[in-house]
């Protein structure tokens, strides 16, 4: 089964390419490998949530916001080299905008990487950082970064 297809099964569809904010494209291919620049999690150019998770935006809120901004770096990488040829997720990068005592942003990171691997299967076992900030862009509450392999099929 493809992977647009599995998607699909799983109740999703892959959204329009997010439109950068400011002076860079939202992935790069370098050889066979796809890296997204950080994806936020917007539907249709606007952002679901602001706020710090552990204060305005709880643990589960921000689980949520992160399988949404990982919709959109695939989205990326779909737009780059087409979702059904990519063979392995390599790495995934969670930022988490978090209140000063909030100490879980792989719990929330975990949004994004529980949904690559039910996508992906094995081919979605990945490494991952889950680095907790002060703030990000638009006052997005997570932010999510992808490197995938392919081959052309």
């Amino acid at each position: 089964m493809s992977l647009r297809h599995r998607l699909q099964d799983m109740g999703y569809e892959l959204p329009a390419v997010a439109k950068p904010l400011a002076s860079y494209v939202p992935a790069v291919t370098v050889g066979n490998q796809v890296w997204t620049s950080g994806q936020l999690p917007t539907v249709e150019g606007e952002l679901l949530a602001t706020g710090k998770v552990g204060a305005e935006v709880t643990p589960e809120q921000g689980a949520e916001l992160a399988r949404t901004a990982v919709l959109n770096a695939l989205a990326a990488v779909d737009a780059q080299v087409g979702l059904d040829n990519v063979t392995r997720v390599v790495k995934l990068v969670g930022f988490v905008a978090s209140a000063p005592d909030f100490v879980e942003q792989p719990a929330v990171v975990n949004g994004a990487s529980d949904f690559i691997g039910q996508l992906f299967g094995d081919a979605g076992v990945h490494a991952r950082s889950a680095v907790g900030v002060a703030v990000l862009p638009k006052n997005s509450p997570v932010e999510i970064e992808l490197f995938v392999e392919f081959s052309a099929r």
